[in-house]
């Protein structure tokens, strides 16, 4: 088939598209910077910006199928706006030209905390209604919300078969940006203070993409997909102790305790005119389950998560490079002992 790609660039991209390729498809890509290296030698590349409609359907010129993966992750107030015009002006506008174009089929990555955040250790279905009151305070999910309530009501209006696609965290190689996968830099370089009272749920990037490929042809229409395995946030930290030998947090704090420490070391941050090795908002996501049922995806994609010691190992192991020469915590030895079973 012939697919346009946004985002392809980014994580979750980097894995797809040379999937994509290596499965006989026309792969185009729009974006600002054209892409480099041998996973992009074979794609065609349109020079343009989502917010510019012209661009847009020159991309979306004889194209069958669209993976509308690009995305803005922050938990900054200030980029609140950004976030909403990218997920969803952008996406507004981006199907209302699909709707006029030859596309087929949309596959479009949302976020399992559309579905799936408690404040309760409870597993999240995609039968959930949309967590408004939990999510309400933070801005990416709050328009990722948006978003997918945006493209499902759009697209049964005008008869254009979407499929969602909800990973949790992405986790494994190759995140150039650390969007996900930022939280195991801040553990390997110390800066987590406490050990945070929730759970979360994270996929490999690779097992996505292999989801997002069966999307083509596989998936429910107008339904969306829960993709990940849940840990506790001990239990995840704990495992990256064991991994890396670096030391998971000892202290432990009531989680309203946790949320106001880190408001008030924001303060101190700001007052000594330095940045918060924190954000309070992603110490108070911290604090909260975000547990999903991934069965559905399983059973309508083939999903399929790896075992979780070869995604953290492989993560750790990508962070690593992208340290500064002796910065990393000096556990590289360590870590290839535990890769290779001894």
């Amino acid at each position: 088939m012939k697919l346009l790609v946004t985002g392809g660039t980014g994580f979750l991209g980097s894995h797809l598209v040379p999937r994509l390729v290596a499965a006989g498809h026309s792969v185009r890509l729009i974006g600002r910077t054209k892409p480099a290296g041998p996973a992009f030698e074979k794609v065609e590349y349109v020079r343009g910006d989502l917010k510019d409609r012209d661009s847009v359907r020159r991309a979306l010129e004889g194209m069958e199928a669209v993976y509308h993966l690009a995305g803005l992750v922050s938990f900054q107030p200030k980029d609140a706006r950004r976030m909403y015009e990218l997920h969803v002006d952008c996406t507004r506008e981006l199907l209302r030209d699909v709707r006029e174009s030859s596309v087929q089929r949309v596959i479009l990555a949302s976020t399992s905390g559309t579905i799936a955040v408690s404040k309760e250790e409870i597993l999240g279905t995609e039968e959930d209604d949309y967590p408004l009151t939990v999510v309400g305070r933070w801005p990416y999910y709050l328009s990722k919300i948006y978003e997918e309530k945006l493209a499902l009501e759009y697209c049964r209006q005008h008869a254009i078969p979407l499929v969602v696609l909800n990973p949790s965290l992405l986790m494994g190689p190759g995140d150039e940006r650390l969007s996900s996968t930022w939280t195991v830099m801040k553990y390997l370089q110390g800066e987590i203070p406490s050990m945070p009272g929730g759970g979360l749920s994270f996929v490999d990037a690779r097992d996505a993409a292999d989801a997002f490929v069966n999307a083509l042809t596989r998936g429910q229409v107008y339904g969306r997909h829960l993709m990940g395995v849940n840990l506790s946030l001990a239990d995840f930290y704990k495992r990256l102790e064991r991994l890396t030998g670096v030391p998971a947090p000892r202290l432990r704090l009531p989680s309203q305790v946790n949320v106001l420490g880190s408001k008030l070391l924001e303060r101190v941050a700001k007052w000594r005119g330095t940045e918060p090795k924190l954000d309070p908002q992603e110490v108070e996501i911290g604090e909260h389950y975000f547990y999903l049922d991934a069965s559905k995806a399983e059973r309508e994609l083939g999903f399929q998560a790896r075992d979780i010691h070869e995604t953290l190992s492989d993560t750790v192991q990508y962070l690593y490079t992208r340290m500064a020469p002796g910065h990393e915590p000096g556990t590289r030895g360590r870590l290839a002992e535990l890769r290779e079973g001894t």
